[in-house]
This record gives C-alpha cells, sequence and structure tokens, in this order.
C-alpha cells in the first residue's frame, strides 16, 4: 500500500511538471493548465504550480483584459478579473498572488502597480479611475479588501447617475503593509512602510510608517516606532533634554501631521 500511494505521488508529479512546463508555451496555456488541474491541488497547494515555469499559474477561469503586464512565478486563481481601459496598465510584480474572485480594474487615465510578492486574499477590489494605485513589495490584503482611487461628486440639481468622478490623488501603499478584513482606502492616502490597518476601517487620511490604525475614519491607535524610541530615551540614563525635545518633535510630528 505504500508503495502504491508513493508510486501514485510520483505519477502526479511527473504530470503536473509536464503540464505546467507546457503551459509556459504562448498559445498552450490555458489548454496545459486545465489538464493539470485533472489531478492538480486546490488553492493553498496552487502555489507550487506557479513555480514550475516562468509564466506563473493562471487559472482557465480568470480573466485578463487589455493591457496586462506579468511577473515571473505569479498566481492568479479562480475568477480573478484583471481589466484594463485606456492607457493604464496593471502591473503585476514577481511571485504575486491573486486570490479567487479578487477584481483589478483601472480606466480613465488610472494605473495599477503591484510589487513582488505581495498578496490579495479572496474578493479583494483595486479600482484605480483618475489616479494610480501603487502597491508594494510584500503586503498583504486580508480578504474583502478595497482600493478605490476616485470618489463620485456630488453637484446639486444633477442625479447620481450622471455625476462626473473625482479624485484627491493616487494611493501609495508602501512595502510591508498589511490591511485587515474588509479594509477600505479611498483615494489620496499613503500609508507608510511596515503599516498595520485594522479590520473594517476607512483610510482617508495618510498613515505613518509603523503604525497601527483602526475605525471609520481610520486613528492611530498604537504609537510608531519612532515614538516608542523617544519613550525609551528619556528612560534611559544620562540622556540630555534637548537630543530629547528633537526626538519627540519629530515623533510627534511623524503621527499628527497626517491627521490633520
Amino acid at each position: 500500500m505504500r508503495n502504491l500511494r508513493k508510486l501514485a505521488g510520483t505519477c502526479q508529479r511527473l504530470w503536473l511538471h509536464f503540464w505546467m512546463r507546457l503551459a509556459g508555451v504562448r498559445y498552450c496555456r490555458r489548454t496545459a493548465t486545465r489538464f493539470a488541474l485533472l489531478f492538480g491541488p486546490d488553492y493553498y497547494q496552487r502555489q507550487q504550480l506557479a513555480e514550475m515555469n516562468r509564466w506563473g499559474f493562471i487559472s482557465p477561469k480568470a480573466t485578463l483584459h487589455g493591457w496586462v503586464r506579468l511577473g515571473s512565478h505569479v498566481l492568479i486563481d479562480d475568477r480573478v478579473l484583471l481589466y484594463q481601459e485606456d492607457e493604464g496598465p496593471v502591473v503585476l510584480g514577481d511571485r504575486v498572488r491573486l486570490q479567487s474572485d479578487v477584481h483589478v480594474q483601472t480606466a480613465q487615465g488610472g494605473s495599477v502597480t503591484i510589487g513582488a510578492d505581495s498578496r490579495l486574499q479572496r474578493g479583494c477590489q483595486v479600482e484605480a479611475f483618475l489616479a494610480p494605485i501603487r502597491i508594494g513589495s510584500r503586503v498583504g490584503l486580508a480578504p474583502r479588501c478595497a482600493l478605490y482611487s476616485f470618489d463620485h461628486s456630488f453637484e446639486p440639481g444633477a442625479p447620481y447617475s450622471v455625476q462626473p468622478l473625482q479624485t484627491k490623488g493616487g494611493i501609495t501603499i508602501e512595502d510591508d503593509v498589511w490591511l485587515g478584513h474588509g479594509a477600505i482606502v479611498l483615494s489620496g492616502v499613503r500609508i507608510g512602510k511596515g503599516a498595520v490597518v485594522g479590520a473594517g476601517s476607512v483610510v482617508t487620511r495618510d498613515v505613518p510608517a509603523g503604525a497601527v490604525v483602526a475605525g471609520a475614519p481610520a486613528r492611530v491607535i498604537k504609537i510608531p516606532a519612532a515614538l516608542a524610541r523617544a519613550r525609551t530615551a528619556i528612560t534611559s540614563a544620562g540622556v540630555s533634554a534637548a537630543p530629547f525635545l528633537s526626538v519627540c518633535a519629530s515623533s510627534f510630528l511623524e503621527v499628527l501631521l497626517p491627521l490633520n
């Protein structure tokens, strides 16, 4: 019995390697991927399929429309939609992972760039209209997060359906940021490196690097590393007042200015 299981595992690996290598050949990709999935793993093991060729793993059930540029070894799972209009591209870096039902759309001059090793979990929406959305490297978006680089205007006397779109600017999410389940980020926002956004938050203003924010609208609930260093400095022996005040002032500016 053990030998049979070992033989079955070897046959499965050979099957996957053959078809995923063939999936890296143009005009064979979708067909070869379908054959690989006949005896292939579900999502949580599909990352290994993405490593088998430079093209990565693109589900036959995914839709890629327009100007979409892919890095190496990307994973694009079932029912993912990458939809590009006008001149703004959709760019995925190396080893980006898009789980099922992720929607990424650009139009009216917007663009989307997602850095290497970032991952968007199930049901995330990234819509770049009028302004770009830039997501750094090693960024994590929990399920149902939404990023919108536009909003609807509210001019009096006109119905909602004909209101023009407007924007406060693009969205920038720096490296190593984590967004909790259902977080929403609106236009004109920059989230600093290493920040954490709590589940269900609505981010309308800039977030300092290393900060933890939550709420609607999101507020800082935990001090960034810079202010923690200031606290350590005042408790250390031999620290003069001038250096401490300098560190403390810069730390408070880092926290408070984005919230004004």
